[in-house]
């Protein structure tokens, strides 16, 4: 991997939004910068305005590391280039019926988006494989030469070439997309087998052509990035974070761009793992709320979970590996509303950033929870150090307004917008724990993104959590996540065999293989055999099940009775039931193949116990834990030294947050400037 030597000098990470553009720096020295400005219809002039806001030279840059949405944001807009799709005879609309389940299972008149490549583009071929890899026909070859010939007339630059079986044999898939750059060299051409070699044929040719679609955008940006950094005296690559928790070069990012589709979401869970990490707790829930949006993670033991099947539109599934991040509409922004049964909502719909809330100032009338938190005196009246100005009437007028068919005054409905709120969020922290079969009392909550931090406590009272862990910078902790990973790739190849008919040494030699197509990738991206680690895993269910659990094994396979007794821990844990006298079935087996990069070592400082900070002002403030207002210190986050501590309640203020310890809570200030609010009451 192409970088300078890094222990003296100033590693970056990017983190690009549909909002704004974050900048991490961490310098020499372990102190850290940070900025944030508007990103701009341009990513690349977002990253380089971002990094200058910063005050960063490129020429003392030695690791840049950038996180993403310009792949997310072309599958949900759609502005991509027109692609083709090449299939076996008989399986043309196999993208189009894909599972028949529905988003809303109940609504039969919600129609499911039509897929990436329409049917005209969709060129089928004469051949076939059967399900043991046996080439059963060649590729037609005149057939294939008369659909390139096609694809050239209608001026498309990227296919996908999907052939049924291929996972078993690439060998049809190889020769068709030959054929197809003899026929047109300057070509993009994205097989099945390659990118996803699995059984199911709807996942597979899902997952392919959403990144053929995606590799003509993804292409041109890192490579134009990669050029100007270079210009500007950046001598490293360019590290993209992708879907599965790691980090790909430029090249490589060309070649799997659909895995850069749940890129920004990925980084705020690494950086929350890691935080939680560093305060001692292995144990942790990512709690990420913006303006529009709130974003939940899970690090079971110090890892992240994993999921192999998501979707950026519902019902055209992304199957490379992606860390789980449940992302529901709640943030600062989300607009609270009167159903049609009288009942008070809030959300998903957000007031953005135009019109905004209430107290903006713009006359929207939009009550939204920044509007409730204002009227309780849980914010201020001046935002982003002192650059915006909150209108206190305009908002509490708004939140009359939802507050007067329910009876209620300003004070009482903006307690309940944000005690709904809530619910909301805490119900979202209920699905990725308690209904994975974990225990949120047994984690900590780290509360980040703007608006976290103000909502961070009363979601861990709600479900009995402990510790909530605010990070230094709330708002740009995504950014620090990038800077937190490694080069990594997953690789799978289908294995079906009954557990205990499995042979050791036959599952030893397919991990080899895998490994060595591990280490082939990463010695493409420059990563030394010093830094080269794998990690294997199995993926297995009972036979006669559907889905299948992935469980991690060991470097060396000499008995599958350890991975067995996993499985069955595994699936009781999640499942809440397991069947120790079934057959257990082998379904795949996946490696995680990893080129470590240098981590940052984050300043820590000394603790002095007995530390004391004043406040800046005093704020009439209501809490849900007392009837009245009561008169809160405010403080300035920069002046709270490690060791800090104070009962609440008590709000400390900074440039991209506010948080918020209410009674019966206790806040301090570790070593890693962290606020560790310790809840007394569970």
């Amino acid at each position: 991997m192409s970088t300078k030597e890094t222990d003296n000098g100033v590693r970056v990470a990017v983190d690009v939004g549909g909002t704004f553009t974050d900048v991490f720096v961490l310098d020499a020295d372990g102190h850290t910068h940070v900025a944030k400005t508007p990103s701009t219809p341009d990513p690349m002039d977002g990253v380089l305005k971002g990094v200058a806001a910063a005050g960063v030279d490129w020429k003392d840059v030695t690791l840049f590391s950038h996180g993403t949405t310009i792949a997310t944001n072309a599958l949900i807009t759609r502005k991509f280039p027109r692609a083709a799709m090449v299939i076996t005879e008989g399986f043309r609309d196999v993208i189009e019926i894909r599972r028949g389940n529905r988003d809303d299972l109940w609504d039969t008149y919600k129609e499911i988006a039509p897929p990436y490549i329409g049917r005209r583009d969709r060129l089928v071929v004469k051949e076939r494989i059967n399900y043991a890899g046996d080439v059963l026909t060649p590729v037609d070859e005149v057939q294939a030469r008369a659909v390139a010939n096609v694809i050239r007339k209608r001026g498309i630059k990227t296919v996908a070439v999907c052939f049924a079986n291929s996972y078993a044999n690439p060998d049809n898939e190889n020769r068709m997309r030959d054929i197809l750059l003899e026929e047109l060299p300057d070509l993009r051409v994205t097989t099945s087998s390659e990118v996803h070699p699995e059984i199911f044929e709807h996942e597979r040719f899902s997952t392919t052509v959403a990144n053929a679609v995606l590799s003509p955008i993804i292409a041109p940006y890192t490579e134009g990035l990669a050029r100007e950094l270079a210009d500007r005296g950046y001598a490293g690559d360019v590290l993209l974070l992708h879907s599965g928790g790691g980090v790909m070069t430029a090249k490589m990012a060309e070649k799997f761009a659909a895995r850069l589709a749940a890129s920004g979401i990925a980084a705020g869970a690494i950086a929350s793992r890691e935080i939680a990490s560093r305060c001692g707790f292995e144990n942790s829930i990512g709690f990420d709320m913006g303006g529009t949006s709130t974003d939940v993670s899970l690090a079971d033991r110090g890892e992240l979970r994993i999921t192999t099947e998501w979707y950026v539109e519902y019902g055209y599934p992304i199957c490379f590996p992606s860390i789980e991040v449940l992302t529901i509409g709640a943030g600062g922004g989300s607009i609270a509303w009167i159903d049609d049964a009288g009942s008070l909502r809030n959300g998903p719909q957000s007031a953005g950033a135009n019109p905004g809330p209430a107290c903006y100032g713009s006359g929207s009338g939009l009550a939204t929870n920044c509007d409730a938190n204002l009227v309780l005196g849980r914010i201020g009246t001046q935002l982003v150090g002192g650059a915006m100005t909150l209108d206190v009437a305009a908002a509490e007028a708004a939140v009359v307004a939802i507050g007067g068919p329910l009876g209620l005054n300003a004070e009482d409905a903006a307690l309940a917008i944000i005690q709904v709120a809530n619910a909301n969020m805490a119900d979202a922290v209920r699905l990725i724990s308690i209904r994975r079969g974990y225990d949120p009392r047994d984690f900590a909550l780290v509360s980040f993104g703007g608006a976290g931090p103000l909502h961070g406590v009363a979601l861990a009272k709600e479900l009995a959590i402990p510790t909530v862990i605010v990070p230094p910078h709330p708002g740009v902790t995504s950014a620090l996540g990038c800077l937190l990973v490694d080069v990594q790739h997953d690789i799978t190849k289908m294995y079906l065999k009954s557990a205990n008919e499995a042979e050791p040494a036959v599952v030893e030699e397919a991990f080899q293989e895998l490994e060595a197509s591990g280490r082939e990738r990463l010695e493409h991206e420059g990563v030394t055999p010093e830094q080269m680690s794998f990690q294997r895993f199995i993926d297995m269910r009972y036979q006669g099940q559907w889905r299948a659990m992935s469980v991690r094994v060991g470097s060396s396979i000499v008995s599958m009775d350890e991975a067995i007794k996993e499985f069955h821990a595994e699936h009781g844990r999640e499942h809440n039931y397991s069947r120790e006298d079934a057959p257990v079935e082998i379904y795949r087996l996946s490696l995680r193949a990893i080129g470590t990069t240098p981590k940052p070592e984050m300043g820590r400082r000394a603790v002095i116990e007995g530390s004391t900070a004043e406040p800046f002002e005093y704020r009439n403030a209501r809490y849900d834990e007392l009837p009245d207002r009561v008169s809160t210190p405010v403080f300035n986050r920069d002046d709270l030294p490690p060791g800090f501590e104070i009962d609440g309640p008590v709000i400390i203020d900074q440039l991209d947050s506010t948080t918020v310890v209410p009674p019966g809570c206790r806040a301090r200030v570790d070593e890693w400037m962290n606020i560790q609010i310790t809840i007394e009451e569970v």
